[in-house]
């Protein structure tokens, strides 16, 4: 990455890419239109609400509570959060190289709480799906010994996704299935355009971008300076790369991922994404899981813009 003014590591112009893609149930998780979502700067009142609802949590429906334990979202938002964690480890390294960690990683541990990051995705998936019509068979799918063995290869695949070794067999093994053209190639392609993979998490990445920016913005020296207008220019200008990036790290992901599954076994998946509560639950996944990413990457970028100024944190 670029260096930016007086030493400080990366420019702030640079790309910052918060987050992984995202896959079913890992890959069912950022928002869904391929439009922009552009959110309002917080004012005053909305940040005394944001307190408020902090100090008193939303209720989760009971029935929504069910689906999150029968995806087993709590592993999931762990292996997440240690990806947060591993990010910000290189993001340290990128904006201030040479410098003490200690306290940078003391602050990105406790912006990654992992209670918090719960409570926020299960606050958020119960207001996306209290009351919708599909949950019981959104949960039977999910809960069932399919679901689990499917959830369990997808955690699987995620965390082997840690190690760049491993990472760049699957990409050896995707482009294989790609130049044969085969029924598992085509399954692959089909799962991505039916849950809207792709452009869902390069939206989402580019959401999340927008935050870290702001909160940069909102701590960093002044001679930095981004208005909103040079913030939206900056990310809309990172979208090819970030398609390139999510393609790249997307078909080998879920190459690995479903390698033990049968044609059919696959197919049954692809069944379920199809239908209608299928669909529901992919849509409110992605919205979940955008507020718990959108809070993470504002705070990010908060803890970046203090240690630019020079502050112990």
């Amino acid at each position: 990455m670029a260096r930016g003014a007086g030493g400080q590591g990366v420019g702030v112009r640079d790309r910052m890419r918060i987050t992984r893609p995202v896959a079913l149930a890992l890959l069912l998780a950022m928002p869904l239109s391929v439009t922009f979502v552009w959110a309002e700067t917080a004012s005053p009142q909305g940040a005394q609400a944001d307190a408020a609802t902090a100090a008193a949590p939303a209720p989760v429906d009971a029935d929504v509570a069910a689906l999150a334990t029968a995806m087993q979202i709590d592993r999931i938002i762990d292996v997440m959060r240690q990806e947060g964690l591993d990010y910000a480890r290189t993001l340290q390294d990128d904006m201030f190289p040479g410098a003490p960690n200690r306290g940078w990683i003391a602050e990105v541990e406790a912006i990654y709480d992992l209670d918090r990051m719960r409570q926020e995705f299960s606050v958020a998936l119960s207001a996306a799906l209290a009351g919708n019509p599909g949950l019981e068979a959104m949960t039977g799918f999910m809960g069932s010994a399919f679901g689990h063995r499917v959830i369990g290869l997808e955690l699987a695949a995620r965390k082997a996704l840690l190690d760049p070794d491993a990472e760049d067999a699957a990409r050896v093994a995707w482009l294989k299935l790609e130049d044969e053209d085969g029924t598992r190639a085509r399954q692959i392609q089909r799962f991505v355009e039916v849950n809207d993979l792709l452009d869902s998490n390069v939206t989402g990445a580019m959401n999340s971008n927008i935050a870290f920016y702001r909160g940069l913005m909102a701590a960093a020296p002044a001679d930095m300076a981004m208005t909103e207008e040079d913030i939206l220019a900056s990310v809309s200008e990172q979208q090819a790369q970030i398609e390139a990036e999510t393609a790249d790290w997307l078909y080998p992901y879920l190459t690995l991922a479903y390698q033990p599954l049968t044609d059919a076994e696959l197919d049954d998946y692809l069944a379920f994404s199809e239908s209608v509560p299928g669909q529901d639950m992919n849509r409110a996944l992605f919205a979940a899981f955008a507020v718990m990413f959108d809070r993470l990457s504002h705070d990010l970028g908060l803890a970046a813009g203090r240690r630019m100024q020079g502050q112990d944190i």
